[in-house]
This record gives C-alpha cells, structure tokens and sequence, in this order.
C-alpha cells in the first residue's frame, strides 16, 4: 500500500503537488480531467460525472476500476472517494481541487477534512494559494523556510476547542479556548521558524497560505 491516498477533485487544481508513484490516485468525477490533462491515469474513477466534459465519458468508461454513483444521493463525490480510502485502509489524504470554484461545495470539502480526523486520519486540502486541514485531539508541525513569511489561521470546527496551544507564529497561544462564534485566530503569521499548532479536546480547521504540503507533519 502506498503511504498517501491522493484525491483529485473539480476544484481549482494545483500542478505544482502532484501524486506520487506511491500514492493511490482516485479521480473524484471532474478531477479525472485535471488528472488526464497531466499524463496520469488514476486507480479509481468515483462520480456521477455531472462535472466530466462528454468528451471524456468514453474514456471513463473503459477505466477497469470504476465506481458510478447516482445524481441524487446524500453523499458528494468527494466523500464517496475519501470513504473510499478509508475503506482501503489508507491514513493519509491530499485532495487536489477540492477548493475554490463553488462556495458550498467548498465548504462541504473543508468538512469532509473534519470527517477524516474523526477517523484518526489526516486529510489536506491544496489549491493554487492556500492549504486546509483538521486536526482532532492531536497537533500539526508546520516547517516554513527559513525566510517564509505568511497567514495562517486557526478556526474551531465545534462548538469548542480545548487546550489550543500556538507555538512558533507571531501570535501565541498557550492552552486556550476557542469558540466557533469568535474568530479569534483569524490571521496569525510564521515568523520563519517551525510553527506547531495543537488542541487537547476538540477540532480545529487549520489554513495556510502556500503549497506547504511537502513539510505538513501530524
């Protein structure tokens, strides 16, 4: 098994951060386009394909691993391919254009990120100019270089975040509070050294400016 399940969405996709020889690849509906379009052939094709040029439909068809679901159903395509990895045991998730283009379809991506933690996994979100991520109980080491500068900010996904410590960033934090009705960690910045975010008892929605994918340690 590959160490990342790699998933390519229809969202605004980033070339710089594509999948490894390693990686399991599935093409979440439109993402089969954006996978195609640089050379590579995905593992899995998982959609509807409401959002796949009919151009490609031919070629969806003939993929000897595909999962076709209906037009109508509870789920999004992108969840029915992270359940996917899930199902294959996989633990760690980067999802390519599952960010920009429709507001709801990126919010209902950020909170796929939230499912995934509460897996004991760990999914990331990467577009063109920002990253996202959740974390449940547990902590995230990011490693900016040495000159990085940048945003970062830190939202609750519940109700409340328990024991919310910040280290390394411009503004700190030591065991707080943070409540989904006060964006108090909105716009925190790196200062160039390693930068370590944790919470003791609940979830945090984590985004930063950059492709810092390569130095995302959980």
């Amino acid at each position: 098994m590959g160490k990342r399940c790699y998933i390519a969405g229809a969202g605004e996709f980033c070339a710089n951060e594509l999948p490894g020889q390693e990686d399991y690849v599935i093409a979440a509906d439109g993402g089969y386009a954006a996978l195609t379009s640089h050379g590579i052939t995905p593992d899995l094709v998982v959609g509807d394909f409401d959002s796949l040029s009919p151009d490609l439909f031919g070629a969806v068809s003939n993929h000897p691993n595909v999962i076709r679901s209906p037009a109508e159903k509870d789920e999004t395509d992108m969840m029915l391919a992270v359940r996917q990895g899930l199902d294959l045991g996989y633990k760690t998730f980067v999802i390519n254009g599952g960010l920009g283009g429709r507001l709801d379809q990126t919010i209902a991506n950020i909170q796929i990120l939230t499912y995934i933690a509460e897996k004991d996994a760990h999914g990331t979100l990467l577009g063109p100019d920002s990253c996202v991520t959740a974390i449940k109980n547990n902590e995230i080491k990011l490693s900016p270089g040495k000159n990085q500068r940048g945003t970062i900010s830190i939202f609750c996904a519940g109700d409340k975040a328990e024991g919310v410590t910040l280290k390394g960033l411009k503004y700190p934090l030591e065991n707080a509070v943070i409540l989904n009705t006060y964006p108090i960690g909105v716009s925190n910045e790196f200062i160039g050294i390693p930068a370590t975010i944790s919470v003791k008892n609940g979830t945090l929605i984590v985004i930063w400016d950059g492709g810092f994918i390569d130095i995302c340690t959980i």
